[in-house]
């Protein structure tokens, strides 16, 4: 049987090492923070992820699944070892390396034979040849030669649906060069391979590429829906009867055609970045990522006009702020459009009252800076009660049925901007709000060309 570690504790290692071992394989995590391996060991998870702490717990409990910091340890007692390191954004777009390379030079300081080195981290176009190089010269430097085979092993976990994404996924992407380091892989995976999962069996560039691939369409359909949904709002269109009637052809699909503040997280700004980095290093601009990058950014600000179009003069005005995560399901806020539209209306003079199931302490320190102007509530209408206007950021499933007599009596003025879609405006306006979607036709609050025109002029 297959020994395994993986080194890193993140949202990809842990869970890739607790849904390992649910297939019955001996795992090892390995960090190097020393307080995030005793919570583990406690039994505390560190990120939220819906049914992550019930199959850590289960494995612990059964053996399967252990916790440590000494990385000597998880190389020399392991066949299989998943790089499941981040890989953050430099400033000019590409992705850090520096974690993934100091794991594969610590894999050829402490190899005491045949090992297979799995990058599970997104990493650029031609990282697993480096991996190989840096493995090397490690092995080099000890006078050793022991054989190892690297592999390129993408992940394509949901923030919110990740267990079951990695126990039922859409396909199990595997770049080898050999035989032997494919066997090794199809053993490691052989529930999946005996539940007929697509296996995508292609070299290590070709897996690389298929990661950034796939995160950079998604993004773009986002980014597409919603410049659809800004141009539905000037001509008088609905963009969820739009979104409904593309999905409905096959070729197109009704995935991740739904409009809203613009997509966040730590997957698609960070890895559209770096595919534009990538496209330009190698002479192939990829522009149609490129202009989904800026329209992404864009879309962030466009809210806050829309805002402010609908609210006049922000100063003085208290706004209930209802979602901060990136998307439901998770308390993560890496590149959430909360960040920038929070901000900005901030600049505008604006203070809030805020609420989000999972986020509020992320919330906390990465809108320290407002801290003055924000205060956290214990639920959605606590933060409602005595504002100026409601903001829903996160579609929650809570925040889908709000008693609205409730919300209307506890606003100040009935202003509800709905930039996720959860409400129908028709809805809204019979039950007395002004309403404010994202593409849901002509506003009656401002005229055609007035949130373009704030845009630019901000």
């Amino acid at each position: 049987m297959n020994k395994i570690s993986v080194i890193g504790t993140g949202y990809v290692g842990l869970v890739t090492g607790a849904c390992l071992s649910d297939f019955g394989l001996n795992v090892l995590c390995m960090d190097n923070d020393v307080e995030k391996i005793k919570k583990l060991e406690r039994g505390i998870i560190p990120i939220y992820e819906p049914g992550l702490d019930a199959v850590v717990e289960r494995n612990v409990a059964n053996c399967r699944l252990a916790f440590t910091t000494d990385i000597k340890r998880a190389v020399e007692e392991s066949d299989v070892i998943f790089i499941a390191v981040g890989t953050p954004p430099l400033e000019d777009g590409s992705a850090d390396l520096k974690f993934v390379e100091a794991v594969a030079r610590d894999i050829g300081r402490y190899m005491n034979g045949y090992k297979v080195v799995v990058d599970k981290s997104t990493v650029p176009v031609g990282t697993g040849q480096r991996v190989k190089q840096w493995v090397r010269e490690e092995l080099l430097k000890r006078g050793a030669d022991y054989e190892f085979d690297v592999v390129s092993n993408p992940e394509f976990l949901r923030e919110g649906s990740a267990v079951y994404d990695f126990t039922h996924p859409d396909r199990v992407v595997i770049g080898a060069e050999s035989e032997r380091a494919l066997e090794r892989m199809k053993q490691v995976y052989r529930v999946l391979y005996l539940n007929e999962t697509p296996f995508i069996e292609t070299n290590i560039e070709t897996a690389e590429m298929i990661k950034y691939a796939s995160n950079a369409f998604l993004a773009m359909k986002i980014t597409f829906i919603n410049e659809i949904a800004n141009l539905c709002e000037k001509v008088g269109a609905d963009v969820q009867d739009v979104a409904r009637g593309m999905g409905r052809d096959g070729r197109i699909g009704p995935k991740f055609l739904h409009p809203g503040p613009g997509y966040g997280g730590s997957c698609f700004p960070k890895d559209t970045l770096a595919l534009v980095k990538i496209g330009r290093e190698y002479g192939a601009p990829i522009t149609l990522i490129e202009q989904t990058v800026k329209a992404n950014e864009a879309q962030k600000r466009l809210m806050v006009a829309k805002i402010m179009e609908g609210l006049g003069s922000l100063v003085g005005k208290q706004i209930a702020v209802l979602g901060l995560a990136f998307k439901p399901n998770t308390d993560d806020m890496r590149e959430s459009p909360a960040l920038v539209i929070l901000n900005e209306l901030a600049n505008r003079g604006a203070r809030f009252r805020v609420y989000d199931p999972k986020a509020m302490e992320e919330a906390k320190w990465r809108l320290a800076n407002l801290k003055d102007r924000i205060t956290y509530c214990q639920n959605e209408y606590e933060a409602i009660a005595d504002c100026d206007a409601l903001v829903i950021l996160t579609e929650w499933n809570q925040f889908r049925s709000l008693d609205l007599a409730r919300v209307k009596l506890l606003l100040k003025e009935p202003y509800f901007f709905d930039l996720r879609n959860i409400y129908k405006r028709e809805q809204m306006e019979r039950a007395g709000f002004y309403y404010f979607g994202v593409g849901q036709g002509k506003n009656k609050e401002w005229t055609e060309g007035q949130c373009q025109a704030a845009a630019v002029k901000e």
